[in-house]
């Protein structure tokens, strides 16, 4: 005996397939149909059965009101999630990058990473009068993500310069008692009945200079365009730190030093140039002669490692930066898109010299800044904070 079939599960398939004559038998309430216009007008490649037609997707793109009806109604069917990855795919599958050339349509549109990506890129080409919008919409996306992530990275970078700097001869204004009891259990006294403390654990006096230099390294080309915008923000809430030196050098064939605009990341992001090759070595040349101090240097490549200059001469600087003192560590994405494509040669390489090269997600970038400034073993930290 056949089950009856579920109806919520041929609406779904209903809606899967597209179309009339779709063998579910299942018709579409209203709103539905209102769905299934809006997924046929972006997905189904089909041609369609009236006179002329194009196909429904391309349909979409044939005028800036058609689009603009289209972003409000995925906005009132999907929640923000789905809305932003059906974004990405009429931006990628029907090339309707004008959208984001159009004030009006631009405004309508959900800002996610992606989207700040996306409209980087397009730097170049934006008409004057979508330029401020498209500000809005990259600042509306970074204080986002500066709630997110600004305070916690803080919190984290100032946790390891200060176990950095903790000493066992603290002054007694320094001292961390918390620490000293746990390291003096051993010591209790019955008689007195208390712990006699041999050993003082506490925190060198507070630093106000620069205790540590960092140097961000970007790669800016296409396929990095997610790792910037997290880069970006990172870097200026770097900068806000009185207790680090914290320079940003984004690079594809040439080298661009953006130190001066960290103050805001908007200006930051604005002032990278999406696309075009890679030249890491050049790169690495530029950050080299910025170095003061080698060995209270952390410079943080970031880059897939696709490597358009001499391979060589990127390997051997990287051994002479890490020879002089410097922390280097490489990675391969900062993002949240999953596995990264990346130069596995290239990566087993840099591994062999001393430098770990990983992917790193934006949420872990604060624990692994903290782990870079205690000096612990990052491709152990790797390994294990993947894991987890």
């Amino acid at each position: 005996m056949t089950e009856p079939a579920d109806p919520d599960r041929l609406r779904r398939w209903r809606l899967v397939l597209g179309g009339g004559d779709d063998g579910t038998g299942r018709a579409l309430s209203e709103e539905d149909r209102g769905v299934d216009a809006v997924l046929s007008a972006l997905y189904d490649e089909r041609e369609e059965s009236t006179r002329g037609g194009d196909r429904r997707g391309a349909n979409l793109a044939a005028s800036a009101p058609r689009v603009a009806r289209w972003l409000g109604d995925i906005r009132r069917y999907f929640p923000g999630s789905v809305v932003q990855v059906m974004q990405r795919d009429a931006v990628d599958r029907l090339g309707l990058t004008r959208m984001l050339l159009e004030p009006e349509l631009l405004s309508a549109v959900e800002p996610d990473v992606h989207l700040v990506g996306t409209l980087l890129s397009l730097n170049g080409v934006l008409p004057e009068e979508t330029k401020e919008t498209a500000r809005t919409v990259v600042r509306t996306v970074v204080t986002q993500l500066e709630e997110r992530l600004a305070e916690r990275t803080r919190a984290a970078v100032r946790g390891a310069l200060d176990r950095a700097a903790r000493t066992q001869r603290p002054r007694a204004a320094d001292i961390d008692w918390a620490r000293t009891v746990h390291k003096n259990l051993r010591h209790y006294s019955p008689e007195l009945k208390t712990i006699v403390p041999e050993r003082l654990v506490g925190f060198g006096r507070r630093q106000h200079s620069v205790q540590r230099e960092v140097i961000l390294a970007v790669d800016q080309s296409g396929s990095m365009a997610e790792s910037v915008v997290y880069s970006g923000l990172f870097g200026a809430v770097l900068a806000s730190m009185r207790a680090l030196s914290t320079k940003f050098v984004a690079f594809d064939t040439a080298v661009a030093d953006l130190t001066e605009h960290l103050a805001d990341p908007v200006d930051l992001l604005f002032g990278t140039q999406l696309g075009g090759g890679t030249d890491i070595n050049r790169a690495l040349a530029y950050c080299q002669g910025l170095i003061e101090r080698p060995e209270q240097t952390l410079l943080v490549l970031i880059s897939d490692l696709y490597e358009g200059g001499v391979r060589e001469d990127l390997l051997r600087r990287v051994g002479e930066l890490v020879g002089s003192g410097v922390q280097v560590v490489t990675l391969l994405a900062l993002s949240d898109s999953g596995a990264p494509f990346y130069d596995h040669e290239n990566a087993a390489a840099l591994a062999e010299l001393g430098v770990p090269a990983f992917a790193c997600t934006p949420d872990l970038f604060p624990d692994l800044m903290a782990a870079a400034i205690r000096r612990e073993d990052l491709a152990r930290w790797s390994a294990t904070a993947m894991a987890t």
